[in-house]
């Protein structure tokens, strides 16, 4: 018997002092121990190895005739739409990722959360909601972690309690184990968009209305270096990936990120992504080593698909050295928190520059900052967008180009509130004109009631 084969039949057992087996997916108690009975004669007759060095169709293809000949043996009395379902069972078992596959391969689900054994959420359109997902218990969802990180090559254990980690299909995971995680190991997966969001679906959606679409389009086209902001879950990456669209397609873009998540509507795109170390602590590549080297690819424009450290100061220098039309999205509260932010970043990687000089830098470098927000009905929208005016004093000043005003929740507990301008024309509109870019005066008129 394999070590593979060693460790699965070790940790399928019943733990002592743990008698609790949960049902999983509707499946009752005896339909557990059937699942439960296959994957002992599985590990048997099959040659592990042999399975995981196959494609995963194919590999699943021949443990499910494997498991129906199995069920047809040792419970022929389970037919029909039962049977398809314990098959399915096992076949997640054994090449899949377990009880949390089914969950992985609903495309309305964005986000999978494993807490504990019996404690398993997911997210649908912007909500958050336990599903009757259950493991057996936390070895369970150990061999689960260790399935998703074998084929990376990286691990987790008491010396390296967590990782973060891209799977082959683009979504993004976190692990975290005991001690760091006291009760139970933790599992996060980000599920990584195949389809493109485009302007018009976030319109569809009520991200953003047409006018302010509009105003966004010719942002970009006019080259103004933007940073979108907004807090986790909020949708800065998707409308990053949309406003993309408004890129022309002659302009060379490279983006960078860790992990990578973009997917840009262009065809000149370049994509950096950054490396952890590896197991002895070497070969780390940043965000920042990226963003050095990108200046040496003649990008048009370059996209940070978050800011997070050191690589602030260089983003802003790019910003100011002839790379405009530059974007970049960072975790904030507001659009003044977003400045805040960028400075402290700048500050804790340890320049020896004045706070001044990093407000001025700051000031020069950005344009304008789109803020997004998620409302407790899981919508997503832009609530604020602002343009960077200057500086007064030791001040970066900005001004509200257009705000969201919310009005309450309807009767289906949906958020009331609409894009409004504030009146204020933005500074940058000379600019703009003098590349043949210009807006009609409506868009910015004060319109209320």
């Amino acid at each position: 018997m394999t070590t593979w084969q060693e460790k699965f039949k070790e940790i399928s057992k019943p733990q002592a002092g743990n008698g609790r087996r949960y049902s999983q997916d509707g499946l009752s108690e005896a339909q557990w121990e059937t699942v439960f009975a296959v994957h002992h004669r599985l590990i048997e007759e099959m040659d592990a190895s042999a399975i995981e060095k196959l494609p995963l169709e194919q590999a699943r293809e021949i443990v499910e005739k494997a498991t129906l000949a199995i069920i047809r043996e040792i419970a022929p009395e389970v037919v029909g739409v039962e049977r398809d379902d314990l098959i399915s069972h096992v076949a997640d078992e054994v090449v899949g990722l377990g009880p949390i596959e089914g969950l992985l391969s609903d495309p309305s689900i964005s986000e999978v959360m494993v807490n504990s054994a019996d404690n398993v959420y997911y997210e649908r359109d912007g909500l958050i909601s336990l599903s009757n997902t259950r493991f057996r218990d936390d070895r369970h969802i150990m061999r689960i972690a260790e399935r998703i990180l074998a084929p990376l090559g990286r691990r987790v254990d008491e010396t390296s309690p967590y990782v973060d980690a891209r799977l082959e299909d683009g979504s993004r995971v976190n692990i975290i184990i005991p001690p760091v995680s006291p009760k139970s190991p933790t599992i996060t997966i980000r599920k990584f968009r195949t389809d493109k969001y485009t302007m018009g679906d976030l319109m569809n959606a009520g991200t953003l209305t047409p006018d302010l679409a509009e105003f966004l389009n010719t942002c970009v086209k006019g080259r103004l270096n933007t940073l979108i902001s907004g807090g986790a879950g909020s949708g800065k990456t998707t409308l990053l990936n949309a406003l993309s669209a408004y890129i022309p397609a002659t302009e060379r873009i490279v983006t960078i990120e860790d992990p990578s998540e973009l997917r840009l509507q262009q065809p000149h795109v370049v994509s950096l992504e950054a490396r952890p170390a590896n197991l002895e602590g070497k070969h780390e590549v940043t965000q920042r080593d990226l963003l050095r080297n990108a200046l040496r690819m003649r990008p048009d424009r370059i996209l940070v698909g978050e800011v997070r450290g050191s690589e602030a100061f260089d983003m802003m220098q790019a910003m100011n050295t002839g790379h405009e039309g530059s974007v970049s999205t960072v975790h904030a509260n507001s659009p003044r928190d977003a400045l805040m932010r960028v400075e402290n970043m700048i500050l804790m990687a340890g320049f020896d520059l004045p706070v001044r000089a990093i407000r001025e830098q700051m000031a020069s470098a950005l344009h304008i900052i789109i803020h997004l927000a998620r409302y407790v009905d899981g919508s997503r929208k832009v609530v604020a967008v602002s343009e960077i005016s200057g500086m007064e004093g030791q001040i970066v000043t900005m001004q509200d180009l257009f705000l969201f005003h919310h009005e309450g929740l309807d009767a289906n507990g949906q958020v009331l509130g609409r894009m409004v301008p504030t009146g204020i024309q933005p500074r940058f509109l000379e600019r703009l004109s003098q590349m043949g870019i210009s807006f009609s005066s409506e868009l910015f008129s004060e319109v209320r009631g």
